[in-house]
This record gives structure tokens, sequence and C-alpha cells, in this order.
């Protein structure tokens, strides 16, 4: 347990450097488009993972797929320390008064940035990403004890098998979601006369929350329990591609992972207690009201945004 806190805290940086890089590099109008390709690669791992592993341990052993993560993190970590360069504009530094002493390693408060949920904005919107997210661990992590159960599914690898219509979902929803919400920047700036509001990117990510992802874990939930045999297998693949895409179209970097760490240790109990249906439909329930944490962000954010003084950015930064 000690090694899994150990690796999640490594593995987090890539998600928010990356994200952070491609923020310096590409224009406002530009920029979901390349965060949605940098998400559907870095997704690409999860999707394949679960098969991996799956096979490694049917036919190897789980320490084959230990040792093929050793390798892959070295060929992960090499390229970025050798050839990533700074990305942060020049002329925003000298603004910001940086010096080539920042440029050295330095200690830094893992727990300073979450000073920013303060801002009503980043707070409701970090909680309709976590109540997104949870319906994908909901779906995921008791695979073998739902969908393999319900069908007699005992082979780890098929079991694996199983993540990767998620995967795949993922994989094409982020460049989607990217591509969505820049188009949504642009026709909402245009309706406005060139004024930018920070929220309108956030218009592309209804439909996601309000439709795929409640509906995907309800009927996932619903087919396990009530329909047998290879038409519920079928559905239940379908149901899976279906919450990927739509959890990429809404999901954003947030503060999620401390609350859904202590929800994903109850979703095995909540399930031995009132079943796999009623489990969908009340985390389906939670997505609904991420869709409704949305839609008053998008409806009052100005507001919000005038409660707080939190430096936001502006037109000229972007």
């Amino acid at each position: 347990m000690f090694w899994r806190v150990v690796q999640a805290f490594g593995s987090s940086s890539g998600m928010s450097v990356g994200a952070g890089a491609i923020g310096d590099i590409y224009k406002l109008e530009e920029r979901g488009t390349a965060m949605g390709i940098f998400f559907g690669a870095a997704l690409f791992g999860p999707a394949i993972a679960p098969l991996y592993g799956g096979i490694a341990t049917h036919y190897l052993s789980w320490r084959m797929a230990q040792w093929g993560l050793f390798v892959m993190g070295l060929f992960a970590f090499m390229p970025v320390a050798l050839f990533l360069p700074e990305t942060l504009d020049p002329e925003r530094r000298r603004r910001w008064g940086a010096t080539e002493e920042h440029q050295k390693p330095i200690l830094l408060n893992p727990f300073e940035s979450l000073a920013l949920l303060r801002s009503p904005n980043i707070l409701l919107v970090a909680l309709a990403g976590t109540t997104t997210l949870i319906t994908d661990f909901v779906l995921m992590i008791p695979l073998a004890y739902t969908i393999g159960k319900q069908y007699n599914i005992t082979n780890e690898a098929l079991i694996g098998a199983f993540f990767l219509p998620a995967g795949l979902g993922n994989i094409i929803g982020a460049p989607l979601a990217g591509r969505l919400s820049d188009r949504v920047v642009v026709e909402w700036r245009k309706r406005r006369g060139g004024v930018w509001v920070p929220e309108d990117r956030l218009r592309a990510s209804l439909w996601g929350a309000g439709f795929l992802v409640p509906m995907s874990v309800l009927l996932s939930g619903l087919t396990t329990q009530f329909v047998p045999g290879t038409p519920g297998i079928v559905l239940n693949l379908v149901w899976l591609f279906m919450n990927g895409i739509g959890v990429d179209i809404v999901l954003s970097p947030a503060f999620r992972a401390f609350i859904i760490a202590g929800i994903i240790a109850c979703i095995l109990p909540i399930i031995n207690t009132i079943g796999v249906a009623a489990t969908g439909a009340i985390f389906a329930a939670f997505a609904w009201f991420g869709w409704g944490l949305i839609l008053f962000t998008i409806k009052y954010g100005d507001r919000m945004r005038a409660c707080v003084d939190m430096g936001w950015s502006t037109v000229r930064d972007n």
C-alpha cells in the first residue's frame, strides 16, 4: 500500500505538468483540442493496462506486469528528462519575476494549491468532475465481482479485456471533448462581440454530464442484474464505451482524488448490500448532481468569480 502511494505521487505530476505545458504553448481557442489529444494519449495506458495485467497474471505471473511497468516508466522518464524544455513564455516569466534560480529544484508545499478551492467556480467544477469520475470507478473496480460473477467469467485476461471499451471511449472522447470545447469558446466569444467568459468552455460538457455519464452507469447496473447471457455482456460493453466517452467530455483536473479514494473503499460493500442496479442508480444521481453544478457555474460564474479575488486569467494571458 505504501508503494502504491509513492507511485501515484510520482505519476500524477505527468498529468498536471503536461497540461500546464500545453497551456503555455497553445492559444485559448486551440487549447482544448491540444489538451484532448494529450489526455487521449495518456488514457491509452489505462485502456490496455487491465488486459496486459490480466494476461500476465493468468498466463505468467503478476510480477511480470510489475517488471513491464518498470521498463515503461524508464521509457517515459528518459525523454522528458533529456528533451523537454521550459515552455513558459519568456515575457511572462519576466512579468512574474522569474529568475534562473527558479529553474533549479526547490521544495514545494503539495497542499498549497488546495487554496484555489476558495474560488466557488473552481470548487463546483471540481465537484462536478468528481461526481463524473466516480461513475468510472463504480463500473471498473468491481468488474470481476459484477460482470465477472454474473456471467461466470473467471479468466483474468478476459476480465481485463472488459476494460477496453471504456478505454476506447476515453481515447475517442478526450480529443472530441477538446475540439468541442474550442468550438464553444469561439462561438460564444463571437456572440458577445469578442468578449471571453471562462465558463463558456463548460457548455461543451453538458450533454456528457447530463446524459452519457449517468445513463451509462444506470443502464450497466440494470443490465448486469436483469439481463442474462450474451445480450447482457454485449450491452455492458456498449455502456462501458458510453461511459468512457462521457467521462472525458466532462473531466477536469481537480481535487477529486481525495474524495474518490474514500468512495472506492465503499463500492463493493454497497453492491453487496443493495445490489448492482441500485448502486448504479445512486451514482447516476450523483452524476446528475454534477451536471447541475456545471449548469449553475455557467449561469452564475461571473458573480462567483467576483466573490474571491484569485488573480483570474485574462485574454492577454491566454
